[in-house]
């Protein structure tokens, strides 16, 4: 067998990243913000956030509000700059300049959206009302084909077991409110959100020119449909299990399976193709459902859902009474206390609909190469140190430790913005039409865009996010990780700060992704991205013991009274955080070593702290935020992250470094014993 460690020292090189300077100062970290008053060995992240959640109160406009939260209104600040600067132009008709500028004019004309009220879907209501019984199966192709989905779902889609290819998925869907126990669970909580949502569509029934009746009909038909759906729909922590989604049938056998949808129709009308010869169901029994409805329902009950889903697709881009009645049934769900301004909603679908020709403008006013390359060393740097951790695991076999190392090794890096930019001449926006029929155009625009892929190869230079998006992201299916323009700034990443500073935070993102690779869902994945078994039966078992223990620790969080964290829902951001740490920790440590810095000097505190400290306090930093019980709760049920103090608090108490740069021990909240700790990556 071929040595892992001369696999590995073959394979990475080492980033260079700035010198140390003479005297440092904290820049990332703002040191009045610490709260002296707290035992970091009590509660570590009030310890390093107590200041900036007193700087940073929530407002109205906010149910959260963290770093994230900041550096996105710096971002959404620029872009408004950007847009409102295409406009005083006077662009040419048919320019990205002309079509980016007229979005956001149509989105914040008010007296004109107001004036149509529901006039620009009318049309599209009269035709499903109008449906003859002999045109229902007319209605379902057409609702589908123009961007609106009810019961399922259908499109391509990189197929898992072949990266390169495009496969056909059918999937469930038609649920509004996204996660089943909306539906389903009769807590107090859950029944006060449903009451709220059978508000919402009465209101907007209403608004279209339902009488009273007619909406409380449609009220009832739509929960009876929609409940029926999440009934078969996966539990969250279901659908974490990724091999489980991918069952091929031929095409054949999906129209056997699902009598009630003319497949062949479908495929052809909606899309534009031609019956696919297989098609990869992801979940089965929920398509079923839709297919047992499908034949069931009356066409007074099929029509009442389409009605809901057609109006609630578009009332974003209708009159402020829809949105007013979206935002009546958000203050519930979130405790939010007033909508957003609405120049913030329209760039939102400036964002939405060009959000890469935005990206290429912000990209050259605000994002330094010097930026890309810095971040390129700290990527090869978190590299290498990954690889000495899978190296030295206890618990993996050589067979499947080699495996590990050919993926890490794979690893695309993305950084800043796309190599290639999306092309939107053949998008069409036209002033003399309403806003909600030019939106519309968009969003057939991108589905025509998607439907296209169908028969050609896998195009892997796309991005998933925009240049201006603050975050990052993994993606297993081309075993990449990736780092948008906006994200590479303070707190997370300042070329300035301290090596501590930004290891501490950019390092940590840059190692959360690479282990997303290696967390439960992307384990699945090879270095080519294809969802293969590299693993041995006995490190697999390994894996699951571990992971469970880090599930458990999760779920003995209360996070409101009565509501726990779901450990199991959140395992994958949780390893991805605690692999995080501890490989930028090693690289960090590796940085100081290869420029002779002694990390335990005096010399080398920053501001009264030591290195090792501050990496610590710039990463509970990063999380700090202050949130409303009601968005807690609904982040707890539907987020497969934690709660950013658990992100935290929970995660460093496994990490022994940490415990050792506070002088933290037994007797103290944060220590847990080395018995209990879970260290997987």
């Amino acid at each position: 067998m071929k040595s892992i460690k001369l696999f590995l020292a073959c394979a990475l090189a080492v980033g260079s990243i700035s010198a140390m300077s003479a005297e440092e100062h904290l820049k990332s970290l703002n040191a009045g913000y610490i709260d002296s008053s707290v035992d970091p060995g009590t509660d570590f992240y009030t310890y390093v956030n107590s200041g900036w959640q007193k700087a940073n109160p929530l407002t109205a406009e906010y149910s959260r509000y963290g770093q994230f939260d900041k550096l996105a209104e710096m971002s959404r600040d620029r872009v408004k700059e950007i847009v409102l600067g295409l406009a005083d132009t006077n662009p040419e008709v048919g320019t990205v300049a002309y079509k980016v500028s007229t979005i956001y004019e149509l989105a914040m004309d008010s007296v004109r959206r107001n004036a149509e009220g529901a006039a620009p879907i009318k049309a599209d209501l009269s035709r499903i009302e109008n449906a003859k019984p002999e045109e229902m199966e007319d209605l379902l192709l057409w609702m589908h084909g123009n961007y609106a989905n009810p019961f399922f779902s259908a499109g391509p889609m990189e197929d898992l077991a072949n990266s390169n290819e495009y496969a056909m998925y059918v999937s469930g869907g038609g649920i509004t409110l996204g996660d089943r126990d909306y539906y389903l669970s009769n807590d107090k909580e859950n029944v006060k959100i449903r009451e709220a949502y059978k508000k919402l569509i009465e209101k907007k029934m209403r608004l279209v020119g339902y009488t009273k009746k007619e909406a409380r009909r449609i009220v009832a038909n739509v929960m009876k449909i929609e409940t029926a759906l999440a009934d078969s729909t996966w539990t969250r922590e279901e659908s974490r299990n990724i091999p489980a989604m991918y069952n091929p049938r031929s095409f054949e056998q999906l129209k056997a399976m699902y009598p009630a949808i003319n497949w062949d129709r479908y495929f052809i009308e909606t899309m534009g193709i031609a019956s696919p010869e297989s098609v990869i169901v992801t979940e089965i029994n929920t398509v079923k459902q839709a297919d047992n409805l499908l034949s069931t329902l009356s066409d007074r009950e099929k029509k009442d859902y389409y009605v809901w889903y057609y109006v609630n697709q578009a009332s974003s881009k209708l009159s402020d009474d829809f949105n007013d009645a979206d935002f009546e049934f958000e203050k519930v769900m979130s405790g939010v206390e007033t909508q957003r301004p609405r120049w913030k909603r329209a760039l939102s679908f400036v964002e939405g609909s060009m959000g890469e020709a935005v990206g290429q403008l912000y990209v050259e006013k605000y994002f330094p190469e010097t930026s890309k390359e810095y971040m390129l060393g700290l990527v090869e740097n978190l590299r290498r140190a990954l690889g000495k951790h899978i190296i030295n695991l206890p618990w993996m076999s050589d067979d499947t430790k080699l495996n590990a190392i050919k993926k890490l090794n794979a690893f695309t890096v993305k950084i800043g913005y796309p190599d290639k930019w999306k092309d939107y001449s053949d998008l069409n926006i036209d002033p003399s039409l309403s806003f909600y029929e030019n939106m519309h155009n968009v969003a057939m625009w991108h589905q025509k865009r998607q439907y296209a892929k169908w028969g050609k190869p896998v195009d892997k230079t796309e991005w998933g996010m925009t240049p201006q998006t603050v975050n990052a992201y993994y993606n297993p299916l081309a075993n990449e990780i990736v780092f948008p323009a906006a994200i590479l700034q303070a707190p997370y990443f300042d070329p300035e700060a301290s090596d501590a500073e930004n290891y501490g935070a950019i390092g940590v993102v840059i190692g959360h992704e690479m282990t997303h690779g290696f967390d439960d869902q992307g384990r699945n994945f090879d270095a080519n991205g294809n969802m293969v078994n590299w693993w041995t039966k006995e490190d697999s078992e390994a894996f699951a013991a571990l992971t469970k223990g880090l599930v458990e620790q999760f779920n003995a969080v209360e996070v409101l009274p009565g509501l726990n964290a779901n450990g199991e829902y959140t395992l994958g951001e949780n390893i991805a955080d605690q692999g995080g740490l501890r490989v930028a920790m090693t690289a960090f440590l590796d940085s100081q070593k290869a420029k002779g810095v002694d990390i335990n000097s005096e010399e080398a505190k920053i501001d009264g702290y030591s290195p090792l400290q501050v990496f610590y306090m710039n990463y509970a930093n990063v999380w700090a935020g202050n949130i409303r019980q009601e968005t807690m709760r609904q982040l707890t049920l539907g987020d497969v992250h934690s709660l950013g103090k658990n992100r935290v608090n929970v995660t460093l108490r496994n990490i022994e470094p940490f415990f050792k740069a506070f002088s933290i021990g037994e007797g103290d909240a944060m220590y847990r014993e080395a018995s209990e700790r879970v260290i997987i990556w």
